[in-house]
């Protein structure tokens, strides 16, 4: 293979790598933009007290029960949450080998996870930590 060849492959794979981080960044945006309109609909549900609500299925309004909305709601939630959560996790792997092929160190603490609460009762009990 020639020198161009090489070079054309790598650049290639550069610039498809930094386009998947920015569009799943762009989709972590989005994401949490619907995360927030559903908790703020459930901060409304939870003020109000009637047995029905309208709901947006689409483009459609369509009237439902309140617990039952709440309830989807809330798996919903759940599932952006994960969704979110992945993304991100994705994301950190993605931007260390954007780096390596750039050949630069890795971003420093990136990949750093906090402490579970056993090992945080395990540090105080130690004295390590107050």
């Amino acid at each position: 293979m020639d020198d161009q060849t090489k070079t054309l492959k790598y650049l290639v794979s550069v610039e498809k790598l930094a386009d998947e981080i920015l569009s799943d960044k762009r989709e972590i945006v989005l994401l949490d933009k619907r995360r927030n309109q559903n908790r703020e609909a459930l901060r409304d549900l939870a003020k109000s007290k009637p047995k029905k609500c309208w709901v947006t299925v689409g483009s459609v309004l369509v009237k439902h029960n309140m617990e039952s909305t709440k309830s989807l709601l809330e798996a919903d939630q759940k599932q952006l949450d994960i969704d979110i959560n992945t993304l991100r996790s994705n994301l950190k792997v993605k931007v260390n080998n954007l780096r390596d092929l750039e050949m630069q160190a890795p971003v420093p603490g990136l990949m750093l996870v906090p402490m579970s609460n056993r090992e945080t009762e395990a540090l105080s009990r130690s004295g390590l930590i107050h």
